[in-house]
């Protein structure tokens, strides 16, 4: 039985790693000869196998999850199913959980539905230990219905009203075929339900291009008001019946859209109280290259970290259940919403959760919540976002010497103006960490006179005071409706964050005080 919160209908998931089945694609792949001997054969082909079913793990996560909601619905089942306990955020700590957090355990709790924030807490752990945190963010760009997206057929056809999330509603929509997701609130059965919704695979709604024989009033940009305007349907649609007028979102959306939700749903027009949609690229996932190089995807920016991130934390449970109750260790896996819009909501990099959920922490440890300081004092937090991999047709882009490369490792993000947080001790300590476990490090800075965009990793810097390194997994196409990586970056981002969270430590005490 799910906790109380997470109780609520959701379609049918499926995490289990990949069988040897899913990765019969292996025997494509031709092992070099290496005169090392079998046992570093061995190794290649168990690097190549685990790189091979991280990225198609990572694959299948983000074609079944389109909207920040089945996101973090994800990562909840995959922290229960991996024996993660889940604490609610608005109730006292029972005395089991408190005493489970004292004694050391692995746990997790959700805000709004739409962030989370996981951890392991050994039992020997105290204030002045500190603590490892990774940190994301789960929300993409994407199209937003408005809250009376209702809008007058034109010549027949059906359109909707939409709003741009951060830097949506670009040229990369146009012409892209767009399921639609997300929330739903509605009555059932004498009670209120949240209901996560998918049009999966298929194709609601379209932004058509003018023609270029239209000549120039075809030319971009489009006016995203009125220019910009999904197409969801055509013809004349039956009269919303007298139940259907009485619906509390009649006359706000089409009636042809709230009976296609309640289709998916299993809920009358009439009881549906609310929706929180979005419009998704529904092209699925796949892997490109003449050699099968790349990973073809959408919402890269940053659910691709994010996936890697409690990945991490799920390995790092399985390398150290054994001595969780001898442990001095604190890691924890944050992934949070807004990110692309400032961070300046209750799920959000700026808001309380993450100290919120130390100080209870904190409190189950028999320890002052005055001690948070300390905490993030002696702690060291990466901000992990991808970042811009080289784009070979724009060279002169790039700083030389300065851009990350695909498959390779991850990428350290310097900027002086303090758009990333990362300092020399930061750049020291990623070094170290990916030094002891055989990983590569890369470098990312802008050059001079060019923009930049931030991270929440100067918002985390400043929120907590703790040493904050920027660092992310490259990707070609940011921000594009469709974007691109690396086939190995999901198993490179696992094995750092993973070392991070086993190594930092004794990196950092290895350090003179900064």
């Amino acid at each position: 039985m799910l906790n109380r919160e997470i109780q609520f209908d959701i379609a049918s998931m499926d995490f289990d790693i990949l069988s040897d089945d899913d990765i019969s694609t292996l025997d494509e792949f031709e092992l070099v000869e290496n005169v090392h001997g079998d046992e570093q054969r061995n190794t290649e082909m168990d690097d190549k196998i685990f790189f091979e079913r991280s990225a198609q793990k990572y694959m299948k996560f983000t074609d079944k999850n389109p909207t920040t909601y089945h996101v973090i619905e994800y990562f909840k089942h995959r922290l229960l199913s991996s024996g993660f306990k889940y604490i609610n955020e608005k109730e006292l700590l029972s005395d089991d959980i408190r005493k489970n957090i004292k004694e050391g355990g692995y746990f997790f709790t959700v805000r709004s539905n739409l962030s989370i924030v996981a951890f392991s807490i050994g039992g020997n752990w105290s204030p002045e230990n500190g603590a490892a945190v990774v940190a994301s963010h789960a929300d993409a760009l994407a199209v937003k219905l408005k809250s009376t997206s209702l809008k007058k057929d034109v010549e027949g056809y059906n359109m909707l009203g939409v709003a741009n999330y951060s830097g949506s509603l670009s040229r990369c929509w146009i012409d892209r075929d767009l399921g639609i997701g997300g929330v739903v609130i509605a009555k059932q059965n004498g009670r209120v339900v949240k209901k996560l919704v998918s049009s999966a695979g298929y194709p609601v709604a379209k932004i058509p291009r003018l023609a270029e024989h239209f000549g120039d009033i075809a030319d971009e940009p489009y006016n995203k008001e009125t220019k910009m305007v999904p197409i969801i349907g055509y013809g004349e649609k039956p009269s919303a019946s007298e139940s259907e007028t009485k619906a509390p979102l009649y006359g706000k959306h089409p009636i042809s859209l709230l009976r296609y939700v309640s289709s998916i749903t299993s809920c009358s027009v009439e009881d549906i109280l609310a929706i929180d949609l979005e419009l998704f690229d529904v092209q699925a996932s796949a892997r490109g290259g003449l050699d099968h190089e790349f990973i073809f995807a959408s919402r890269m920016d940053d659910r691709l970290c994010s996936f890697s991130n409690i990945e991490a934390l799920v390995q790092h449970k399985e390398s150290t259940e054994d001595q969780i109750k001898e442990s001095d260790v604190f890691s924890i896996a944050a992934v949070f919403n807004s990110e692309e819009i400032g961070s300046r909501t209750t799920s959000g990099a700026q808001s309380t959760f993450l100290s919120a959920t130390i100080e209870r922490v904190l409190n189950a440890k028999n320890y002052s919540s005055n001690e948070r300081p300390l905490v993030y004092a002696n702690s060291a937090i990466l901000s992990v976002d991808v970042t811009h991999a080289f784009n070979p047709d724009f060279a002169d882009a790039y700083l030389p010497d300065h851009y990350p490369l695909p498959n390779t490792g991850v990428s350290v993000k310097v900027d002086p103006d303090g758009y990333v947080a990362t300092d020399a001790f930061g750049i020291a300590l990623v070094e170290m960490v990916a030094s002891r476990n055989d990983l590569k490090v890369q470098r990312f800075q802008r050059r001079n006179g060019t923009a930049s965009g931030s991270t929440i990793g100067p918002i985390l810097a400043t929120t907590t005071g703790a040493r904050v390194i920027d660092v992310g997994l490259p990707i070609l196409s940011m921000h594009s409706i469709r974007e691109a990586s690396g086939y190995k970056e999901p198993g490179l981002g696992i094995r750092f964050f993973e070392s991070f969270f086993r190594d930092w430590r004794q990196v950092k005490e290895s350090m003179p005080d900064y």
